[in-house]
């Protein structure tokens, strides 16, 4: 069973994956005209970076098809090098990496939700 800190990081990162499919659901170019969802996006990132960070720093290992290093550095980049943020990268990001890594999470979810005891 995985701890408490673990648990709530998880969770966490299943809400903002949850906002991440409606940004995805206005459809590439709603995206890509609405700075409003951009900015979204970019703030929806930035938290999975941190709790990415988190996770590692707790010693989880990350489940098939994720990687907390990519998403520690996308944050970074979005954070630093905000200027040269490429939208098609972030569309690309929200629309197919994301929900590839919601999925390889579910398993790492449900077992949080236990912990917690909210399933």
């Amino acid at each position: 069973m995985i701890n408490r800190a673990v648990s709530k990081e998880v969770l966490h990162i299943h809400a903002w994956l949850q906002r991440v499919a409606e940004i995805v659901r206005h459809g590439r170019e709603a995206y890509m005209r609405d700075e409003l969802l951009q900015e979204a996006g970019d703030s929806l990132m930035m938290k999975l970076g941190e709790a990415a960070k988190r996770l590692s720093r707790l010693e989880l290992l990350a489940p098939d098809g994720v990687d907390w290093s990519l998403a520690i550095a996308n944050r970074n980049f979005i954070i630093h090098q905000y200027d040269e943020v490429d939208r098609e990268q972030t569309w690309l990001t929200l629309s197919q990496d994301l929900p590839r890594w919601h999925s390889s999470l579910r398993p790492l979810i449900e077992d949080a939700q236990i912990a917690l005891g909210l399933s």
